[in-house]
């Protein structure tokens, strides 16, 4: 299955119209909901009506509003799609320490993989130095590979001199980038019965995502290969285009243990794979690997 992501970027009326969603601008356009797995609204003037909403919970849509900032501020999950939210959430919470200490470690170990494979196709140096860090990866991270490696890699990835508080277009695309995969995340995990706030690691009170915090980790990578491709050439605030092709980032190909797919595709393999590992029949979780930037195809 290939999801579409929608992104509306000026004013428009969304309603539903049977089983698709009607855009309503200077022409309307239909896409079906069935085919749909993200909508993003990053405009002020874009009204929907309450259909809309139910249809996003009927099809397991995640639906992204964005802030004064233009970034993404908040998502509408459909959370009463899944029977077994009870009991996933029995086993979130009890989860064996040990269990959840290796699942994590292998989040790592492949974020900071992914990372290498980042540098190498951004042709920067430092992925030896990287799969090293990734090969001293221990149960729980105690040693905190993952910062060490952070400090790292974002500094052969954007220059010494590269601050992640800065205000600039770099920072601004990763945290848009991030956002938008979070939330799909997210949709992931309510869609097979998860509760997102409950994580392996992230453990805040303050954070309705640390579940999805988990998982983002070995996809950030694929941001930053997309961030650091345009930085150079790129200045001043995101514009509709920076947005839309961020969004278009949820259909670029990974590698999973099952073959090429989508990103989208990849976080639905993840999200089962975590499942299992709450039912017990696994501590490694199905994660995806960064090969490029190269959309998703249809095979014929």
């Amino acid at each position: 299955m290939v999801w579409r992501s929608v992104m509306i970027s000026s004013p428009a009326k969304l309603r539903r119209e049977h089983f698709s969603l009607a855009i309503e601008q200077e022409q309307t356009a239909f896409v079906p909901f069935e085919d749909i797995a993200v909508i993003v609204l990053n405009h002020r003037e874009i009204t929907l009506t309450h259909p809309v909403l139910s249809a996003c919970a009927e099809y397991g849509i995640g639906l992204y509003a964005t802030g004064s900032n233009h970034q993404p501020a908040g998502v509408f999950l459909p959370f009463l799609s899944h029977s077994r939210t009870t009991r996933m959430m029995r086993l979130q919470l009890k989860i064996a320490k040990p269990t959840a200490k290796q699942t994590w470690a292998g989040i790592v170990r492949r974020k900071i993989e992914n990372q290498a494979a980042c540098l190498k196709l951004g042709g920067k140096k430092g992925t030896d130095r990287l799969a090293s860090y990734a090969r001293r990866v221990r149960s729980g991270d105690p040693d905190n590979m993952e910062a060490q490696a952070a400090a790292f890699y974002f500094a052969q990835l954007f220059g010494q001199d590269f601050h992640r508080a800065e205000e600039r277009w770099t920072n601004a695309a990763l945290d848009y980038g991030y956002a938008v995969l979070r939330g799909a995340i997210a949709r992931g995990l309510v869609a097979h019965g998860l509760h997102p706030t409950v994580g392996l690691f992230h453990d805040s009170e303050q954070n309705a995502f640390n579940l999805a915090d988990d998982l983002i980790e070995p996809f950030r990578p694929l941001v930053d290969l997309h961030v650091t491709k345009h930085a150079a050439m790129t200045e001043g605030d995101l514009i509709p285009a920076d947005k839309q092709a961020l969004v278009a980032l949820l259909n670029i190909d990974v590698a999973m243990p099952q073959g090429r797919m989508s990103v989208l595709s990849a976080i639905e393999y993840v999200v089962e794979s975590l499942v299992r590992a709450y039912e017990g029949d696994t501590k490694d979780l199905d994660l995806p690997g960064l090969i490029g930037l190269q959309p998703h195809r249809l095979e014929h």
